[in-house]
């Protein structure tokens, strides 16, 4: 039996999520039939991070275990024959040792979010982006962002159907860049929140359209109080960027 590694990239626009689930297609599904396709072994791809329905991916990892004997090359062919013209494919292929874990091994995760922010309607970023018309001032979202680094109580930005143990959390890095009109905001930590990017993103967003004012802000946050969160950002514009081991 040998383990490997994969990373995979995809468009989550039409899957429920990364995991298998009874009311529609997920990524961890159309992998695992793709790999029994040609394998006949029934395996468990294994994610680092568990994606939401409609979520992206730039660099998933993942990781199963399979009896047959294959190259590299061979199998990662196989693999993305088998996937077809679903909106996945694994860029890459690695066996690793027995004792590697995907999920928990993980030091670092990595997701960046994508706002257009402009009148014109999207064409080539439909259902990759935040469509957001009124300006945002990308000067006061940076402000607010900074006050969500270090280690705090991220209760106000946690789906009330989140399973963690704690919502205590360590932000290790918030970037927020704009290019013309693209506004870039990137998140980094060990793990997150079930919505919890999402729902930072729709109170950052608030303060940048001058819906908030830094006290809103800060107010909101430290409430740890769910109903005090601005409507969360839409999944359409959430990448998993990176993991880090």
């Amino acid at each position: 039996m040998q383990r490997y590694k994969i990373i995979i990239e995809y468009d989550g626009t039409p899957f429920v999520g990364w995991q298998f689930q009874k009311n529609g297609q997920s990524v961890q599904e159309i992998l695992q039939k793709a790999i029994f396709d040609f394998s006949k072994e029934k395996v468990i791809v294994t994610g680092a991070g568990r994606t939401d329905s409609g979520v992206h991916a730039l660099a998933q990892i993942a990781h199963f275990d399979l009896k047959k004997k294959m190259r590299k090359k061979n199998l990662l062919l196989a693999i993305n024959q088998n996937i077809g013209n679903k909106s996945v494919t694994v860029l890459k292929i690695n066996k690793v040792n027995k004792k590697f874990h995907a999920r928990y091994d993980a030091k670092k995760r990595t997701y960046l979010y994508l706002i257009i922010n402009r009148q014109s309607p999207l064409a080539l970023q439909k259902n990759k982006a935040w469509h957001i018309i009124k300006n945002l001032d990308v000067s006061s979202m940076k402000i607010g962002a900074k006050i969500l680094l270090g280690t705090h109580n991220f209760s106000t930005y946690r789906a009330a159907s989140c399973g963690a143990k704690s919502p205590i959390r360590t932000m290790e890095k918030v970037l927020i860049k704009k290019n013309k009109d693209k506004i870039i905001l990137q998140f980094t930590s060990r793990s997150f929140l079930q919505q919890q990017v999402r729902s930072m993103v729709g109170c950052i967003k608030y303060l940048g359209e001058g819906k908030w004012n830094l006290n809103d802000f800060k107010y909101s946050f430290k409430s740890k109080n769910r109903s005090k969160c601005a409507p969360p950002a839409p999944a359409c514009g959430l990448y998993l960027k990176k993991i880090s081991y």
